[in-house]
């Protein structure tokens, strides 16, 4: 299995943007990953 780019508390903090209002295509444009990485990390 590849490694993450990214770690876990980093990950909670790019969704836990999105939970507070933020668009989810701007979280996705500002972390540079696509919104099919944004879908699969937020299950």
């Amino acid at each position: 299995m590849r490694q993450s780019r990214f770690t876990e508390e980093q990950i909670i903090a790019i969704l836990a943007e999105q939970e507070r209002g933020m668009r989810m295509a701007e979280v996705c444009r500002k972390h540079r990953i696509s919104q099919k990485t944004f879908y699969k990390k937020s299950k």
